[in-house]
């Protein structure tokens, strides 16, 4: 009997060669999972998101050393319309036309309905549906001139189900939806395909917050908040993680995927099929 080695990562397949990706939200989260793994996929990257400007030029130069594709970083305010549209602008006259737009910047916050605070609902409807919207919108001429193009909106299962006191995000992930079905439709003809994808509980800084919110909302532990609120709709009782969602992403940005648009992908350990 031969001993198992341990298993050896695939190399990855470089199906993106030649594409320039630009991910919204990517300095940590699903947003660098799924920047990482198309950088992987051989797609040059533009990060976008917020942080410590030095731990941010590390990790992009640690995904340009790790797949040896161009890695850039541009730090737009995804609130505000002319900083995004400004970004897509800086990434298609400096490096090259954006191939795959990834809209992933999301925040959230967890309140009930009566006393959800009205600044936190508009920068999540801002954030989350809106930014979406404006990027869409900057990049879809040149896809339609190039007639290739792949837009991948990060929804959630919140994009298809709601949980209580997440009125702000709930609404706007369904806007996300609503949003993916109009621009698959006008994009059709174009070579330009819209989806996105939903996952389920991931375990990021985003949830980590959440955790805390939720504690106090529901006056639980830690663990109870976990097991209870959170893992309790995931049939795998596991958190997704960010590779699971970026190797989706993938998929979608490859040319296998070209004949899907308009939809929407569940990451979510069994969560909608209940």
């Amino acid at each position: 009997m031969t001993s198992q080695a341990s298993p050896v990562p695939p190399v990855p397949v470089r199906s993106l060669a030649g594409r320039t990706a630009l991910v919204t939200g990517s300095t940590s989260g699903i947003g660098l999972g799924i920047a990482r793994a198309l950088a992987a996929a051989g797609a040059d990257i533009v990060l976008n998101g917020f942080g410590d400007a030095a731990g941010i030029e590390r990790l992009r130069a640690e995904i340009a050393t790790e797949t040896g594709g161009a890695v850039g970083f541009i730090a737009a305010d995804m609130r505000k319309p002319e900083q995004i549209a400004a970004m897509i602008a800086e990434v298609e006259s400096r490096i090259a036309p954006v191939d795959i737009l990834v809209n992933n910047a999301g925040i959230q916050y967890v309140s009930p309905v009566e006393s959800f605070p009205l600044d936190k609902w508009d920068e999540i409807i801002a954030i989350n549906l809106n930014a979406v919207f404006h990027g869409i919108r900057a990049v879809l001429p040149g896809m339609k001139a190039r007639r290739w193009g792949r837009i991948i909106n990060t929804g959630s299962a919140h994009a298809l189900v709601a949980s209580p006191f997440k009125s702000a995000y709930v609404s706007a992930k369904h806007g996300v939806m609503g949003l993916t079905k109009v621009v698959a439709l006008e994009t059709a003809e174009y070579g330009v395909t819209c989806n996105s994808i939903c996952p389920g509980y991931v375990w990021t800084p985003l949830v980590e917050t959440q955790i805390a919110d939720q504690c106090t909302v529901h006056n639980k532990s830690r663990e109870e908040v976990i097991h209870d609120i959170l893992l309790a709709p995931q049939p795998t009782r596991r958190f997704v993680t960010v590779e699971e969602v970026g190797a989706v992403a993938v998929f979608l940005a490859s040319d296998g995927a070209r004949s899907i648009t308009g939809t929407s992908i569940s990451v979510d350990g069994g969560w909608i099929a209940r």
